[in-house]
């Protein structure tokens, strides 16, 4: 059996012993002991890299994966740039290419450009006015969400309704933005997440906002579920997938449900999406045979 070290990037606040440790590592500590056990059963041993670190002598591993990489948004041109660095060395997953085409909402655009059915989105160099009212009028609709096009966790993303005052442009994202229809949908049937390693699928889950609000990610109080993919669930989710060329270790796919029925794609992630490793007791062996399936075509 291969014995081959794997390198799972993070960032310095999700390292144990840190002094400036976040407070939901422990979602860091979980996933890596998931995993850790799983990918040991193939061989396989990861552990914890500081993606930053100058000091990292990456010939040590075999191969990087993109892990608990949580501060990538805010140093994205640092980040791109050392893992090419990185990826000049040793394999990496997802690759840089992939990273810097998913790190940019844009690709959303593209993806609606090759036929996947997505929300329709009004893309803006910044976040006017003048634009975002006539998107009222373009839709029919009486709330949008304003959305930063390069961040994550629901980062300085804004609901706006039709009558309201426009907000304090503090709370808006800077720079350039997305806006969206509001897809009522969401705060009944939540958000789906499908996983998939190495393109086969793995397991889903569902999640679900907090009474009131929109916003399904655990930091506002959002919760998820077990969820069972149908066969349209997962033909929708093969239709994304079958769109974006190259190698993917990993990938989720988010749907929202629109008022007709329709899976719309609101994420596709492909930059250290978190796994739901709870629902999948046997998700690790599932992730560490992708890996080496990947790794051995590089033989």
């Amino acid at each position: 059996m291969r014995k081959s070290r794997i390198a799972y990037l993070c960032s310095a606040d999700t390292m144990p012993l840190g002094p400036t440790r976040r407070e939901d590592a422990f979602e860091h500590d979980f996933l890596i002991g998931v995993l850790g056990r799983g990918m040991h059963q193939h061989g396989l041993h990861i552990e914890p890299a500081q993606w930053d670190l100058a000091t990292t002598d990456w010939s040590r591993y075999d191969a990087a994966i993109i892990g608990t990489t949580w501060d990538y948004t805010t140093r994205l041109p640092e980040f791109i740039s050392q893992l090419s660095n990185i990826e000049s060395q040793l394999p990496l997953f997802n690759s840089s290419q992939l990273v810097q085409w998913n790190a940019s909402k844009t690709y959303l655009l593209d993806l609606s450009n090759r036929g996947v059915p997505c929300i329709p989105t009004l893309w803006l160099e910044a976040p006017k006015e003048d634009a975002i009212r006539k998107a009222f009028d373009i839709w029919q609709c009486d709330q949008v969400v304003i959305k930063p096009q390069v961040g994550a966790n629901a980062w300085r993303q804004v609901k706006l309704h039709r009558e309201a005052l426009w907000p304090d442009l503090s709370l808006l994202p800077l720079g350039a933005t997305m806006v969206q229809p509001f897809q009522p949908r969401i705060a009944t049937d939540g958000e789906y997440s499908l996983l998939f390693f190495n393109r086969q699928y793995s397991h889903a889950v569902v999640k679900k906002p907090k009474a009131g609000d929109y916003r399904v990610q655990a930091s506002y109080s959002g919760r998820d579920f077990p969820y069972e993919a149908t066969a349209l669930d997962l033909q929708a989710a093969h239709r994304v997938l079958d769109a974006v060329a190259g190698e993917l270790l990993y990938a989720r796919v988010d749907f929202v449900r629109a008022e007709s029925g329709e899976l719309l794609l609101i994420e596709l992630e492909l930059i250290e999406p978190y796994l739901y490793p709870v629902y999948a007791p046997d998700m690790s062996s599932e992730f560490a045979r992708g890996l080496l399936q990947l790794l051995d075509r590089q033989v």
